[in-house]
């Protein structure tokens, strides 16, 4: 037989080398694979902290491509204190929808198992990371995928977290074409609650049940009803339910001056809970007016007492309905003259 040809045995050395590469990334990505799924089994949420170590370690330090994708909470726990920026309320959401994730495919099977894992860094630990990714602001949330560097992550968009887990999940499932699945909500009450108060109201019933065969309940108090028609009126027109749930402060400190409160927000994309009551005060005395004038007034018999009051009644609503205006249009940056002749200002 003649030597072997040099061609083959060059093919055959440079094929065993590539293949001894691609086994020994194969072995580290699982590894770190596991070592994620270990961190995330030890979270109660699911979310894995970072610190700039780990962070080197499970992406800058990975050969692309990386088997799974990381979305990242950047967090300052400085900063919770400060309503306007909801860091607690989307560190909570994010929390949700990391577990909502994790159980919809916890079965190995599942195209979305172990593809992506969620974690958080925190400013006061990691500053070097946060100046990696250039952030310089929160609320901030980054998605990197598996050939993405750190400088080549996406954003999200302040709109894509606009209703909290359900924005987050539909951005993951857009970005990442993974299934997020229902987000898991905790129950209000829990079993031994809800238990609670089954026992409760079968002790009660038959009291309550004596109380409105017998007409004495408050129900009957016709005080009640007004009451509660005037709390649900004032409910409506004061912006109560943006208040709760956005979670709004009455008022926040002066940025420029922290010795100062700040009742009063100028400019259309947020609103105080202190602004909101005040509306509601002032739409509130121009109902009770009118209903004054139309139920209570209507029974006097003197005319001109009837001229006289509907006439400080007309004054008051249109002192209360001109403050509303003239609050809206501040805020909003258009001028009052604009609805109102200059000499009424």
């Amino acid at each position: 037989m003649g030597p072997i040809p040099k061609l083959p045995l060059v093919f055959l050395i440079t094929t065993l080398l590539f293949l001894t590469i691609f086994i020994g990334l194969s072995e580290s990505n699982s590894d770190q694979v596991a070592e994620l799924l270990s961190l995330q089994a030890r979270s109660k949420s699911g979310v894995i902290r970072l610190d700039d170590h780990s962070l080197s370690r499970f992406l800058t330090s990975v050969k692309t491509p990386r088997p799974y994708w990381v979305l990242i909470f950047f967090d300052a726990a400085k900063l919770h204190d400060k309503h306007e920026l909801h860091l607690k309320e989307l560190r909570s959401d994010f929390a949700l929808v990391a577990s909502s994730f994790i159980e919809n495919n916890e079965d190995p099977s599942s195209s979305s198992h172990a593809k992506l894992f969620f974690c958080d860094i925190e400013f006061q630990d990691s500053q070097y990371s946060f100046a990696q990714f250039g952030v310089n602001s929160l609320p901030h949330i980054r998605l990197i995928g598996p050939n993405h560097s750190l400088k080549e992550s996406q954003q999200m968009d302040r709109g894509d977290f606009s209703r909290l887990a359900e924005s987050m999940s539909e951005f993951i499932e857009s970005k990442t074409k993974l299934v997020v699945g229902p987000i898991q909500r905790p129950p209000m009450l829990s079993k031994k609650q809800i238990m609670f108060a089954n026992i409760g109201w079968l002790i009660w019933l038959p009291f309550i049940v004596k109380k409105i065969i017998s007409g004495k309940t408050l129900l009957h108090d016709p005080r009640i009803w007004l009451s509660g028609a005037v709390f649900i009126y004032f409910f409506s027109v004061s912006g109560a339910m943006y208040n709760i749930i956005r979670k709004m402060p009455r008022f926040m400190v002066d940025r420029n001056d922290p010795s100062k409160l700040i009742f009063f927000y100028q400019g259309s994309g947020m609103q105080l809970g202190t602004e909101g009551f005040t509306v509601g005060f002032l739409y509130t005395i121009v109902g009770l007016l009118l209903a004054f004038l139309s139920r209570v007034l209507v029974t006097v018999r003197n005319v001109k007492v009837q001229l006289i009051v509907m006439i400080i009644a007309l004054l008051v609503s249109f002192w209360a309905v001109k403050k509303v205006v003239y609050l809206d249009n501040w805020k909003t940056g258009y001028g009052v003259h604009a609805f109102w002749p200059s000499s009424w200002n």
